[in-house]
């Protein structure tokens, strides 16, 4: 056994003759009876205590200790008396992710997960309490695309306390707490009547965001971050390498989302609209920290500038700049109809011309082509309609009967 039960209530005394006898301590009917103790893994000595006629259950979980050990197993159970509080701040303090998607995780923790599970210790931490608390997030109103977002940041958070051998199995995946599941969306593109109603109603220095994000695939933050030299009119193509974004209301340059530095086809529509664009509005040389608020300035001469020839920021631009476009085109103003909505209008334009989702999914800069088809499945033609047309264009454009299909198999 990995221990032994100390009884605390009765000694073991020997006299002159040798002969033992059992007498009462100073401790008898005082406290825990059983103190159960072993030597841990790091060589020291660790002890649980137990009541008055629980020796077999003090038995049993001492090994349970050496079973653990054996295995590889063995987790200290003061380990779990750290509070979801503390480990959340010791959590947070080891990442080592995109300054952006830090400050993001941190907000979700602080807002919405140590508010309802902060004080518990994570040994006590079930189940239960991580359905109470989805419950909660629910009730509150959240939306449930951003409910599965801070559920994923606490169930990582406790998976890293099960790696760290501080719990022995992570609540968040029990088989009795479901995450959340956003409802089910599928994405109406505008019409091309709608993204050049709202092109003309932008501001004249402005409209080429829109044949950029509509023409290229490009977020807004890459838009934005789109310097002269990364347009390559030879080529006939744009290399995104950066984005402008905010990082606790601060702009910095940043690589794209997910680190993807990519290269898209330059149409000859957008190549025009950027050239007169770069003749009436010489670029502005912009410098921002690199990544992080603090990082190292670096510049860039970028194609779009806000007042007195700094950056333009995103929050500004949608309140002054996109929303009034929108109620000028009649548009109404939501989530669905931000500059987003043109990374759909060219998804959906590149599945109707039959691209490939291998080569959409590049061009968006998504890290998974299966994440391209889950969006957007929906846009490309249908099988049915595909084995129509290909009918039809055998049987109604071939041939004569005698020499159609039926001949060509007999060849």
């Amino acid at each position: 056994m990995a221990g032994h039960i100390q009884d605390r209530w009765y000694k073991t005394e020997t006299d002159a003759d040798g002969k033992t006898t059992r007498v009462k301590t100073d401790r008898h009917s005082t406290g825990k009876r059983y103190r159960a103790r072993y030597i841990g893994p790091d060589g020291t000595e660790k002890s649980q205590s137990f009541p008055d006629r629980q020796k077999r259950q003090a038995e049993q979980w001492l090994a349970q200790i050496e079973a653990d050990m054996l295995r590889g197993q063995f987790i200290d159970p003061r380990a779990g008396r750290v509070t979801v509080k503390q480990h959340a701040e010791r959590w947070l303090a080891s990442l080592t992710m995109d300054p952006g998607t830090y400050v993001d995780t941190e907000r979700r923790i602080r807002l919405h997960v140590v508010p309802h599970l902060g004080r518990h210790t994570l040994g006590s931490l079930r189940p239960t309490h991580i359905r109470e608390w989805l419950r909660a997030l629910q009730d509150q109103g959240l939306a449930p695309a951003y409910q599965k977002v801070i559920f994923a940041n606490l169930c990582t958070m406790l998976t890293a306390a099960v790696d760290d051998r501080i719990i022995q199995q992570n609540p968040c995946r029990s088989t009795s707490v479901r995450a959340p599941r956003p409802d089910a969306r599928r994405i109406a593109p505008w019409q091309r009547s709608r993204v050049l109603a709202v092109r003309g109603a932008l501001p004249e220095q402005y409209r080429p965001v829109v044949d950029l994000a509509g023409g290229c695939g490009m977020r807004q933050g890459e838009v934005l971050g789109l310097a002269v030299d990364d347009v390559d009119s030879v080529e006939g193509v744009v290399h995104i390498v950066r984005q402008v974004k905010l990082i606790r209301n601060k702009p910095v340059f940043a690589p794209p989302k997910g680190g993807k530095l990519r290269t898209v086809p330059l149409p000859e529509h957008v190549a025009k609209s950027l050239a007169e664009h770069i003749t009436r509005h010489p670029p502005v040389t912009v410098s921002l920290p690199w990544r992080q608020r603090d990082g190292k300035p670096v510049s860039a001469s970028l194609l779009f500038s806000g007042h007195a020839g700094q950056e333009v920021n995103r929050n500004t631009f949608n309140r002054w700049t996109w929303r009034p476009a929108l109620e000028a085109a009649g548009v109404p103003f939501g989530r669905e109809n931000g500059m987003h909505a043109l990374r759909h209008f060219y998804a959906s334009v590149l599945l109707d011309a039959g691209e490939s989702i291998k080569a959409l999914s590049e061009y968006l800069g998504h890290h998974d082509p299966g994440f391209t088809l889950r969006t957007y499945t929906h846009l490309m033609p249908s099988s049915e309609k595909r084995t129509r047309e290909a009918v039809d264009r055998a049987f109604g454009g071939g041939p004569e009967p005698d020499d159609g299909p039926e001949a060509a198999q007999g060849d």
